[in-house]
C-alpha cells in the first residue's frame, strides 16, 4: 500500500505526488494532519522582545483549510481514495498506519522550511523505529518552473534582483504541462474512520462572515476552479488585471486566487496554462501576460527560499543588515487594532482583522509603516501577518516582508508615503470610509 502525505498541495488535478502514488499500484490511501505545532502559540523565540498574543494558524486560514481538505477527501473517494485526517502530529500516527495498512511507500511535496522540516525530521526518527522503514518520495510541486528546469547549476546562483530571474525563466525555460490520475480507479480499502476538526477542536473562536469582504470565498479545489471561471472565462476581467490589480474594496479587482494557491488547492501551473487558454480564446494583452509575471514573483521568493534557508527568519534578513529595530508591544496593539496616527493604514489593518484579507498594495503600505516609519522589528509584522492571512505562504510572507523593510532582495529605501498611497489609491476616501465606522477619518 502507497500513503500520500498531503500537506499545502490539497488537490487531486495536476499532482505529482498523488500520480506517482498511483502509478506505483498497490494501493493507495492518503492522510493529512492537523498539526497541534502550527496552531499553538507563535513558535517566535525571545528575540523578538515581546510576547506574541496570537497563535501561528488563526480562524481565518484555519476554517479555509478546513474546507479545503474536506473538498479534497470528496473529491479523493471518486476514485476510490479514502482520505485520513488528524488533528495530531504525524510522527505519532503514520508510523501505525504503517504497520496497519503494511505501508511500503510514503508520498509528499518536498518542503523546506523550518516547521516543516521539523516535522519530517521528526517522522523519520519516529520511522526508524520500525522493524520495516517505507521509502519516502519527495516532489517538488509549489513551483511555476520546476527546480529541474530552471538555468541555474545550483540554488546559490539564484539571482538577487527579480527582474535578472524573470528575463532568464522567461527565455530558458518552460512550464510543464498538467498532470492527470483520470481513469485512476480502486476499490475503498478498508480504513479506520477520521473527523476532520471544527475550529473548536483547533483551539481557536468561530469566524463571522463580514459583509463587507473582498474575499468571500470557501476553500477546496473546486472553488478555486469555479474561481477561474468566473474571473477568467464568464466576467472576462482577467483581461484588465494590470489596470485593476491595485485596487481596494470588492471581489474582482484581482484574481484572489493567492489563498488557493498557498495551500495548494490549485498549482501555479495550472494558472499559467487557464492564461494560455484565455489568451487564445478571448485576448492577449499586457494584463493576461501580468498575471504570470506575478506567479513568477511567487517562483522567485520560493527559490530564495531555496538558496539562503533559515536567514529567511532572521532579524538582518539575507543581506544581514545591522538596523537597529524595536518592539513595542503597546506599538503592537495599535498597528494590528488598526489605531495608529494613519487613517489609510487603520483601515487595512481593520479589514484584515476582520476579513483575514488585505491587498497587495495595502500589505506593502501597512509593512512600510510597521517596519520603516516606526522602527518595529519586521518579524514581528510577518509573524502577524502568518496568523491572520487567509494566503499566507511562508516563502511570499517573509519574502515579502524582507523586501519591504530593507533586508531582502531590494536594499533600497522603500518607505511609502502613506498619505500619497492614500491619495493615489484612495483619492475619494471611500475605503476609509468603509473600514472607519467610527468616525476616526
Amino acid at each position: 500500500m502507497n500513503l500520500v502525505w498531503f500537506r499545502n498541495d490539497l488537490r487531486v488535478n495536476d499532482n505529482e505526488v498523488l500520480k506517482a502514488a498511483c502509478e506505483q499500484g498497490d494501493g493507495v490511501i492518503g492522510v493529512y494532519f492537523f498539526d497541534p505545532a502550527f496552531y499553538e502559540d507563535s513558535a517566535w523565540d525571545s528575540s523578538l522582545g515581546i510576547e506574541l498574543p496570537f497563535t501561528k494558524t488563526g480562524p481565518y486560514r484555519a476554517q479555509f483549510i478546513i474546507e479545503s481538505v474536506t473538498n479534497l477527501r470528496e473529491n479523493l473517494l471518486k476514485q476510490g481514495i479514502p482520505l485520513l485526517v488528524f488533528h495530531g502530529a504525524p510522527h505519532t500516527i503514520i508510523p501505525e498506519l504503517v504497520e496497519k495498512h503494511s505501508i511500503e511507500n510514503i508520498y509528499l511535496q518536498h518542503e523546506w522550511t523550518r516547521d516543516e522540516h521539523a516535522q519530517e525530521e521528526k517522522l523519520g526518527h519516529a520511522l526508524d523505529k520500525l522493524p520495516s522503514k517505507p521509502k519516502g518520495h519527495r516532489f517538488y510541486e509549489q513551483f511555476l518552473f520546476h527546480p529541474d528546469d530552471v538555468p541555474f547549476a545550483s540554488w546559490q546562483q539564484i539571482p538577487r534582483v527579480f527582474t535578472e530571474f524573470r528575463k532568464k525563466l522567461e527565455k530558458e525555460s518552460s512550464v510543464r504541462s498538467l498532470v492527470s490520475i483520470e481513469g485512476y480507479k480502486q476499490e475503498l480499502p478498508e480504513t479506520i474512520t477520521t473527523t476532520i476538526p471544527t475550529l473548536k477542536d483547533l483551539g481557536l473562536q468561530p469566524i463571522k462572515v463580514d459583509s463587507r469582504t473582498a474575499f468571500p470565498w470557501k476553500g477546496g479545489e473546486d472553488a478555486a476552479m469555479e474561481r477561474i471561471q468566473g474571473y477568467f472565462f464568464r466576467t472576462k476581467k482577467l483581461q484588465y488585471y494590470k489596470k485593476t490589480r491595485n485596487g481596494l474594496i470588492g471581489t474582482d479587482y484581482s484574481s484572489k486566487l493567492s489563498a488557493w494557491l498557498a495551500n495548494g488547492s490549485i498549482s501555479a501551473r495550472q494558472i499559467y496554462w487557464e492564461v494560455k487558454r484565455f489568451e487564445k480564446e478571448v485576448v492577449a494583452n499586457q494584463d493576461t501576460y501580468w498575471m504570470i509575471f506575478e506567479l513568477i514573483w511567487r517562483d522567485f521568493f520560493k527559490y530564495v527560499s531555496l538558496k539562503h534557508g533559515a536567514s529567511l527568519f532572521k532579524i538582518g534578513g539575507i543581506l544581514e543588515k545591522d538596523y537597529e529595530w524595536k518592539s513595542s508591544q503597546r506599538e503592537l496593539e495599535k498597528w494590528t487594532n488598526g489605531e495608529t496616527h494613519e487613517p489609510f493604514v487603520n483601515a487595512n489593518m481593520k479589514e484584515l482583522a476582520a476579513t483575514g484579507w488585505m491587498s497587495n498594495r495595502c500589505r506593502q503600505n501597512v509593512a512600510s509603516y510597521w517596519s520603516l516609519h516606526k522602527e518595529q522589528d519586521w518579524r514581528i509584522g510577518a509573524a502577524y501577518f502568518e496568523h491572520i492571512l487567509i494566503d499566507y505562504d511562508v516563502h511570499s510572507n517573509y519574502g515579502n516582508w524582507m523586501y519591504n523593510s530593507g533586508v531582502g532582495n531590494d536594499p533600497r529605501n522603500r518607505t511609502f508615503n502613506i498619505q500619497l498611497q492614500a491619495k493615489n489609491y484612495d483619492g475619494d476616501g471611500k475605503f476609509q470610509r468603509l473600514w472607519l465606522q467610527d468616525g476616526l477619518f
